[in-house]
C-alpha cells in the first residue's frame, strides 16, 4: 500500500499540472469536435479530441524532457519546442487527408484548419498557456458562429434574387 501512496505522491500530485493540461485539453478538444459532429461533419468528437490531447502530450514530453535530460555545467542545450514543430507537419497529414475534391468544389477544408486548430490547442495547453488557448477557442466559435450567419444570410439573400429573377422571365 506504501507503494501505491509513494507512487501517487511521487507522480500524480507532484505533476498534478500536467494532468490538468491533459484534462483542459481534451474537454476543448471535446468542444471542437462537438461543434464539427453538430454540422454532421466528417471529423468529430474523437479526432479532435485524440488531435487535441496527443499535441498537448507530445507538448509536455517534450519541454519536461529538455529539463530532464540536460546535463548540468555541459553546455547542452535542447529546444523544447523542437518536437511541437513536428506536430504541425503531422497535422498537415491529417488535414490533407480531409480535403476533398468534386468536380469544381472542394470540401473538407474547415475541416482539415480545424484539425490543425485542435493540435494548436493541444500544443497550448500542453506548454502551459491556458488563458490565451481558452480565450481562442471562444472567440473563434464566436467568430464561427458570426461567419455562418452571414453566410447564409447571403445565400438566401442570393436565393431571393434569383428567384425574382425567374418570375421576371416568366412573366416578362
Amino acid at each position: 500500500m506504501d507503494y501505491v501512496i509513494d507512487f501517487y505522491h511521487k507522480y500524480v500530485f507532484e505533476h498534478g499540472e500536467m494532468y490538468l493540461r491533459i484534462t483542459i485539453s481534451a474537454i476543448l478538444g471535446l468542444v471542437i469536435g462537438w461543434n464539427r459532429s453538430s454540422n454532421h461533419k466528417p471529423a468529430g468528437l474523437k479526432t479532435y479530441t485524440y488531435v487535441s490531447v496527443s499535441s498537448s502530450l507530445i507538448t509536455i514530453i517534450s519541454i519536461y524532457s529538455s529539463v530532464m535530460l540536460k546535463e548540468p555545467d555541459s553546455g547542452t542545450m535542447m529546444d523544447p519546442m523542437r518536437l511541437a514543430a513536428q506536430i504541425v507537419s503531422g497535422l498537415g497529414f491529417l488535414g490533407a487527408g480531409l480535403i476533398m475534391k468534386e468536380g469544381l468544389r472542394v470540401k473538407g477544408l474547415t475541416s482539415a484548419a480545424m484539425v490543425f486548430f485542435a493540435g494548436g490547442v493541444g500544443i497550448g495547453i500542453g506548454a502551459g498557456f491556458y488563458g490565451i488557448v481558452i480565450f481562442s477557442v471562444f472567440i473563434t466559435f464566436l467568430f464561427a458562429k458570426i461567419s455562418k450567419w452571414l453566410e447564409e444570410r447571403e445565400y438566401f439573400e442570393k436565393k431571393e434574387v434569383v428567384r425574382e429573377q425567374k418570375v421576371k422571365r416568366i412573366q416578362g
